[in-house]
């Protein structure tokens, strides 16, 4: 279906985070002729600067968002059915902290989250009594009883990329570092300038995250509604702790933050929630950010961490609607979805918001509306069913994955078994044998480079090493920059 060269389309979408690229996959699959232009690399912006969670929201409960929450737990069921390699059940720990948040109200929260979702796969909820369970371990004493629940871990940016890939199988054309310099309307639909020449399409789609306003200038159009930007701000340390469990942790100014086993060896850290008015080019952890997740951390566990203990920092900024709450930790997280008047001429469908867990439900909505005025988009709604590329192996398959891995490839250690599984699904027969090439660190070889670069869109080193895997964490400098002069960059 993909037009040759810069030919007409039927859809064409402005951002490669994942709403955009959930569209893009959604809108090829009802039959439309799709173009993605993402300006930089695929999920380069806030789609991989999240908390890597596949989750409902507990925390937003208590700001009254419980038609959010709602869909989000709902989701949370879809996608680790057809993504049972990129998102897997994680357990929680949340301790009662004197002086804090009631036990009642956390357990009565608990119980509205376990039961307001159609939770079906994941255990419910549990008290435990942390002098007796492997997550009170670590803690400094004090901390006595806590609650277990249930949510999801996802690779955010490996999700963006298996929705891209799954597009481009069905016909999209996508265009990774092909910035949108402007669109008009013109006869029949839009014309976009970009530096690899013009496109034309139907119908426009702005999925550009934090940057919709801006894209929304370069349309010409006025903007329907405001927005807040929010800088989440985030930090990997050397583990924590060693058991499987991650935290759910409360701070006396009414925040939260998680702390989370990471790639093995590391604990993640995060977040903050601080109004962004900097430039979008390139968003890092302000250092009173990293000082406050630190103090948070030193708060709980009983080994203290410092600034100097983080071996690496990333910081992404939401795209939220302005709903004039004073603090932006209650801003929504909710998104809106606008399609401009049919009296204005071409579409225009403009996405403002939105989360990685809701990406899919958006997708669909938002393909859905579109269709009303694209008639290519003919098919009815299909994603919830189908798997990614990668994904298509029971819920609870993973370990016969990786056993079939193991047993075909048994020069693999068990943790790169695990690493590639979770990483490309059944996707990794279509690169790995016994001849990868050179070893090039952190269980990255010159074969997985090459794939990535093959099929994912993959052009530098930060492409290869800190979205489509993270062996940059496992990699000493030498290693990376050896990366880098292997694809040029």
């Amino acid at each position: 279906m993909t037009s040759g060269g810069n030919g007409a389309f039927d859809v064409a979408i402005i951002g490669g985070g994942i709403n955009g690229a959930g569209i893009a996959r959604d809108a090829a699959g009802r039959g439309a002729r799709v173009l993605l232009l993402e300006a930089g690399d695929l999920a380069c912006g806030t789609s991989s600067k999240s908390t890597k969670l596949i989750h409902g929201g507990l925390r937003y409960l208590e700001h009254g968002e419980f038609a959010l929450v709602h869909e989000a737990l709902a989701e949370r069921e879809a996608l680790m059915a057809i993504a049972p390699h990129l998102i897997r059940p994680m357990r929680f720990v949340l301790p009662h902290a004197s002086g804090l948040r009631p036990a009642w109200l956390l357990r009565a929260g608990l119980f509205v989250y376990d039961h307001m979702g159609g939770r079906k796969r994941l255990p419910a909820t549990d008290t435990v009594l942390l002098n007796r369970h492997p997550a009170g371990g670590p803690l400094k004493p004090g901390y006595r009883i806590g609650f277990e629940y249930s949510d999801g871990w996802v690779d955010d940016a490996r999700l963006v990329v298996a929705n891209a890939v799954d597009a481009r199988e069905r016909g999209a054309d996508i265009r990774p570092r092909t910035p949108l310099a402007s669109a008009r309307r013109v006869a029949g639909g839009w014309e976009l300038a970009t530096p690899a020449g013009p496109f034309r399409a139907a119908a426009l789609v702005n999925a550009a995250g934090p940057h919709v306003l801006d894209v929304q200038a370069r349309a010409g159009e006025a903007p329907a509604m405001a927005m807040r930007l929010v800088r989440g701000s985030h930090i990997v340390v050397r583990r924590l702790f060693d058991h499987a469990y991650a935290y759910f942790f409360q701070l006396p100014d009414g925040r939260i933050f998680f702390a989370i086993p990471y790639e093995r060896d590391f604990t993640l850290i995060g977040t903050t929630d601080a109004d962004h008015h900097g430039s979008l080019d390139r968003i890092e952890p302000s250092e009173a950010e990293v000082a406050y997740l630190c103090e948070g951390v030193n708060r709980y566990f009983a080994k203290g961490i410092s600034p100097a203990d983080v071996v690496w920092r990333f910081a992404g900024v939401r795209p939220l609607i302005e709903d004039n709450s004073g603090r932006p930790e209650a801003a929504t997280r909710g998104y809106r979805l606008h399609l401009s008047e049919a009296d204005e001429g071409a579409p225009l469908l403009t996405v403002y918001g939105g989360k990685i867990t809701t990406y899919r439900h958006l997708a669909e909505e938002a393909t859905s509306l579109l269709a009303r005025r694209v008639p290519a988009l003919t098919g009815k709604p299909w994603t919830k069913d189908r798997a990614l590329p990668g994904g298509d192996f029971p819920v609870d398959g993973l370990d016969d994955l990786k056993a079939r891995i193991a047993g075909r490839f048994g020069w693999l250690d068990a943790a790169n078994v695990d690493r590639i599984a979770r990483a490309y699904g059944t996707r990794v027969f279509g690169w790995l044998s016994d001849d990868c090439g050179r070893d090039l660190g952190g269980g990255l070889t010159e074969a997985e480079v090459g794939y990535l670069v093959r099929e994912e869109w993959a052009r530098t080193a930060d492409d290869v090493l800190w979205r489509r895997t993270k062996a940059g964490l496992h990699m000493t400098a030498d290693q990376c920059a050896a990366v880098a002069a292997l694809l040029g960059t």
